[in-house]
């Protein structure tokens, strides 16, 4: 969109600047951006100028993330935040429960009934976490479930960017810098600080999200793949600036700390007109990971699935892809690791697990917990005839982290937790003969 204060939700009403990392520039009103200078001493169209800065300003240059916002109001308007209701919603240090090294896996987070309007921030629920939101370091993951939009209501976090893993309908996010559509397949990454709208395509929608509190993700060094695989910089799609000129109550809620603090303001505060900068969110189609692979034998470890990388996690996904090893086991191996990965299914079926994975459920396998195919597919796949095979029935992915995960009261007792898990692993009978 180039203007607006009542945009349509359609994909043709979006617009994205391509690539992943890079200075992007977009105003929605020509002549909104200066030349030359960030902050002239009277910025153009009778706008402020405001700098949005995600890392510290002696960042070395290439990891450095900030962005300049050209708005109608500067966001220093504004009333103080008053502490509301966290509902669901938990933050580092998770201290509630015990680390708890057995394996554990939810069904569906429940839709909201149709007597409740639970929008996305209502619906946050909180699965665990690890580290510290005050030492920016670690990470939460939370899943969603809504059935209405924000109206007259803006979000942030403070505490971290949001990789936003839809899993059930589509969503529009309004932010600060412009709209992003994203749905199930995509995945969506809003910065640190920055506000956004979520409005629902659909009845309901549902998803995952991993807050990064640490430094921002980035794409994985490729080492000796070269220059080209995995993610693409060029398919991360930035949005083109849309701004809302809105004089009416608009409730701002800002999780800071761990908390979640709101104000009410007199005006739209997704108001910018014109910006440019690094500190910007980004939507990424699953589907077009470049997926590398063995052609010979062995099956390579997931971090050849890495989409996203950063000091305390990374994201993988477990995108469409052909098997060819030959002699080799085909699904994910038997395996203990020091990284504790958080698994959940976007549609289809996982090819490690017969039953009990479903879309919308999740896996927690702490660190050095083992694990790996269930009986079934340990069957199946130790007698299958190796012969290529297309794997496009599933779309998966991974938080991996390298902390343990503790997980919160509420996903310990929730009545999606699925008991008896192990149970998937009885029945590996003795087959050695010395």
């Amino acid at each position: 969109m180039s203007d607006g204060t009542d945009s349509g939700t359609d994909s043709k009403d979006l617009a994205y600047s391509p690539g992943f990392g890079n200075e992007h520039v977009s105003e929605a009103v020509p002549g909104a951006l200066p030349v030359g200078r960030n902050s002239p001493q009277r910025a153009p169209l009778g706008l402020y100028a405001e700098q949005l800065s995600g890392t510290g300003f002696t960042e070395v240059r290439h990891l450095g993330r900030r962005t300049w916002l050209y708005r109608i109001r500067p966001s220093a308007a504004h009333p103080p935040f008053l502490r509301t209701a966290n509902g669901q919603l938990r933050s580092a240090p998770f201290r509630d429960t015990e680390p708890d090294p057995n394996r554990l896996r939810w069904g569906p987070l429940p839709l909201p009934g149709t007597d409740t309007g639970t929008d996305f921030v209502d619906g946050l629920v909180t699965v665990g976490g690890n580290g510290d939101v005050l030492r920016r370091e670690g990470i939460g993951i939370h899943w969603y479930a809504a059935n209405r939009s924000m109206d007259d209501r803006v979000f942030s976090s403070s505490d971290g960017e949001l990789l936003i893993v839809p899993e059930h309908g589509a969503l529009l996010l309004r932010t600060e810098l412009g709209l992003l559509g994203v749905q199930p397949g995509h995945v969506a990454l809003v910065p640190r600080g920055l506000r956004f709208r979520v409005e629902l395509r659909q009845d309901t929608a549902r998803g995952y999200i991993c807050e990064n509190y640490g430094q921002p993700f980035r794409l994985p060094d490729l080492g000796t793949i070269g220059a080209n695989g995995l993610a693409n910089p060029r398919d991360f799609l930035a949005p083109v600036a849309a701004y809302e000129d809105r004089d009416e109550p608009v409730e701002v809620i800002n999780k800071f700390g761990g908390n979640l603090w709101a104000a009410t303001f007199d005006h739209s505060p997704l108001d910018v007109v014109a910006w440019h900068g690094t500190h910007v969110p980004y939507v990424y189609d699953l589907r077009r990971f470049n997926v590398l692979g063995t052609v010979s034998y062995d099956h390579p470890d997931p971090s050849i699935y890495t989409v996203l990388a950063a000091p305390d996690a990374d994201f993988v996904v477990f995108a469409p892809r052909w098997l060819v090893g030959e002699d080799t086991f085909r699904p994910p191996y038997f395996h203990r690791n020091v990284m504790t990965e958080f698994m959940g299914l976007i549609e289809g079926a996982y090819d490690a697990k017969a039953e009990g994975f479903v879309p919308g459920g999740a896996s927690l396998h702490n660190m050095m917990s083992a694990h790996g195919p269930d009986r079934a597919t340990f069957d199946r796949a130790s007698a299958a005839e190796l012969r290529p095979q297309k794997v496009d029935d599933g779309l998966a992915f991974m938080f991996e982290t390298r902390w343990p995960v503790v997980p919160t009261a509420y996903a310990m007792s929730a009545a999606h937790l699925q008991p008896g898990y192990d149970a998937v692993w009885d029945g590996l009978e003795r087959h050695f003969r010395a």
